[in-house]
C-alpha cells in the first residue's frame, strides 16, 4: 500500500498498528487521551473544546470530582448484580429522584443502557400496559416524518430518517408502525397559514391517521419533544403538543415522549415539555443522554401514574429486560450526575447561558455585515441546545463550489472547526422529506459552560464557517 493511500478503517493506524475498530466514520477519528471540563486533548497533544457534549451527552463536562468519587466508591462496594435477582441502592434512590424531580408527571422508573434501549422499552412498555389492561387489539403507533428514535429495527422503523434508514428499509416494519407530517413551520407551514392554523392541520392529519387505522387499534403518538439529529433543534409550534395530546384522549391512546437529546436539563428545564411542550406531562417518556452524562452508559423509561396502575393491576412487573439493566455502578454515576446539577444550580446557569448564544449566534451569522447571512436559514434553540441551518438554494447560494467537501457544507464546517480547535455535530437533509435538502449543525455544550467559553465557541464556530464560505468563493 502506497504511504499516500488514504486512510480508512482497514489502515488508519492507532500507534503503530492498523485500528481494529469498525468506525462509524470512513475514517479513523482523533483519538482522546485526556479530557476535563469541556476541554478533550487527542494524541498529539492537541486540546480541543467540545461544544456538543459528544452528542449532547457530557452534560456536566469529564472529570467532575463527585462523579469520579462515586464511581470509585461503587467499584469498591458492588460493581453488578443482576436486576431479576437482586436489586442496588443506586438503582432505587436514582428511581426516587426521577420520580420526585418530576413534580407529579412520573410514577415509576425502568432503567436500560441508552437511548435506543429507552425508547425501544417505552414501545414494549406502551404494548405491555394495553395487553394486559384487556385491548391486545391495540398494535398500531404513530410517530411523524423526519424524526429519529433510535438505531434498532424497531426504533427505525417509528422514526423516519431517510439516510438511516435507507440500507435496512427492507427489514423495517410498516404494519405497525405509521407517520404523519412534522412539526417544522419554518419549512412546512403554509405562506398563507397563521401558526394557528398550521397546528389545527396537523391535529386534524393526526386524527384522520388514527380514524384510518381503527381508533381502537392504536397505542399512541409518538414524537420527540424538539426534533435532535434529523432536522437540527426543530421545536413544535405553540399549542402543538396540546392538539395532539387531545387527539389521543379522544381515543385512548397514550401520547409518548422522546427526550433522549432533549431532556434531562438540555433546554434549561428537567424535562423538555415544561419549557417546549405546552407543559404537556406524557404518558411515557424516554431519556438517555443527560442522565449520565457520559460517565455511564444508562437510559430510562419514565412511566406516569396511569401507565403504572395499569401494570401494577394486571402482572404488577416489566416484562422487558437487558443484562446491563439498572447496573450499580451505571446508576451510581447517573445518580451522582444528576445531584451536581442539582446542587450546583446548573439548570439556572443553562438558561441564563441559552440566551447568550442564541444572541451571539444570531447577530454573528445573520447581521448586516455577516458574511454567512445569505446561506443561514435559521438559527433556533434554547438553553444549551442550538441548531443552525443553511440553505444554498438562492442564486447566490448556488454559485458555491463545496466539491473540496464532497459537496457536504455542514461536513466541511466540522471538519474545518476540527482544525480550528472545536467540536461540533454536522448533519444534512433535514429540510426536506426526501432527505435531499438542508445543512445543519447542533451545538450542545455542558450545563455549567461560562459566559467567556461560550463567547469562544460562538467565536470558533462562525469563524469555520466562515473559512469554509470563502473556501467555496462566498465574497
Amino acid at each position: 500500500m502506497s504511504s499516500d493511500a488514504p486512510l480508512t478503517n482497514g489502515n488508519a493506524k492507532y500507534g503503530a498498528r492498523p485500528t481494529a475498530i469498525l468506525h462509524r466514520t470512513p475514517w479513523r477519528p482523533p483519538v482522546a487521551t485526556s479530557a476535563e471540563g469541556i476541554y478533550i486533548t487527542v494524541e498529539g497533544g492537541r486540546k480541543l473544546i467540545d461544544a456538543v457534549g459528544g452528542a449532547a451527552v457530557a452534560c456536566i463536562g469529564n472529570g467532575h470530582p463527585a462523579v469520579q468519587k462515586a464511581i470509585k466508591e461503587q467499584v469498591d462496594t458492588v460493581a453488578y448484580v443482576y436486576n431479576m435477582q437482586l436489586s442496588n441502592g443506586p438503582a432505587e434512590e436514582l428511581a426516587h429522584h426521577i420520580v420526585e424531580t418530576s413534580k407529579g408527571a412520573f410514577d415509576l422508573v425502568g432503567f436500560v443502557s441508552g437511548g435506543s434501549e429507552a425508547m425501544e422499552g417505552v414501545l414494549k412498555t406502551a404494548r405491555q400496559y394495553y395487553f394486559e389492561s384487556g385491548q391486545p387489539q391495540r398494535k398500531n403507533f404513530i410517530a411523524r416524518e423526519l424524526s429519529f428514535h433510535g438505531n434498532t429495527l424497531a426504533t427505525l422503523s417509528l422514526a423516519y430518517h431517510p439516510t438511516r434508514r435507507a440500507p435496512y428499509a427492507a427489514l423495517l416494519n410498516n404494519d405497525n408502525f405509521h407517520h404523519v407530517s412534522p412539526a417544522y413551520a419554518a419549512r412546512f407551514k403554509g405562506k398563507d397559514e397563521t401558526e394557528e392554523q398550521y397546528v389545527e392541520r396537523l391535529r386534524q392529519e393526526l386524527e384522520n391517521k388514527f380514524i384510518e387505522l381503527g381508533p381502537d387499534t392504536v397505542i399512541g403518538f409518538v414524537a420527540e419533544t424538539v426534533v435532535g439529529a434529523t432536522t437540527g433543534v426543530v421545536p413544535a409550534p405553540k399549542g402543538y403538543f396540546k392538539a395532539m395530546k387531545s387527539v389521543c384522549e379522544k381515543y385512548g391512546a397514550l401520547i409518548i415522549l422522546d427526550e433522549v437529546m432533549s431532556g434531562m436539563g438540555r433546554l434549561g428545564t428537567l424535562h423538555a415539555w415544561e419549557s417546549f411542550g405546552d407543559g404537556v406531562a406524557p404518558d411515557l417518556q424516554a431519556v438517555a443522554k443527560g442522565l449520565g452524562g457520559g460517565y455511564a452508559a444508562i437510559g430510562a423509561v419514565l412511566i406516569s401514574k396511569r401507565v403504572a396502575d395499569g401494570l401494577r393491576d394486571a402482572s404488577g412487573f416489566w416484562k422487558h429486560g437487558h443484562t446491563y439493566q439498572a447496573t450499580p455502578l451505571s446508576c451510581a454515576a447517573a445518580l451522582a450526575v444528576q445531584r451536581v446539577i442539582v446542587a450546583e444550580d446548573l439548570l439556572a446557569n443553562v438558561q441564563r447561558i441559552g440566551p447568550l448564544l442564541g444572541e451571539r449566534l444570531r447577530t454573528r451569522l445573520l447581521g448586516p455585515n455577516a458574511l454567512a447571512a445569505p446561506y443561514v436559514f435559521d438559527v433556533r434553540g434554547g438553553g444549551a441546545w442550538w441548531g443552525i441551518e443553511f440553505d444554498f438554494e438562492s442564486p447566490a447560494g448556488e454559485r458555491l463550489d463545496f466539491k473540496t467537501a464532497g459537496g457536504n457544507f455542514a461536513l466541511a464546517v466540522q471538519a474545518r472547526a476540527l482544525e480550528n480547535g472545536l467540536i461540533v455535530m454536522a448533519f444534512s437533509g433535514g429540510g426536506s422529506l426526501d432527505g435531499t435538502k438542508g445543512h445543519h449543525l447542533m451545538l450542545s455544550p455542558a450545563y455549567n459552560i461560562t459566559e467567556e467559553q461560550a463567547e469562544t465557541i460562538v467565536d470558533l464556530f462562525v469563524r469555520s464557517v466562515e473559512e469554509v464560505l470563502t473556501g467555496a468563493g462566498a465574497v
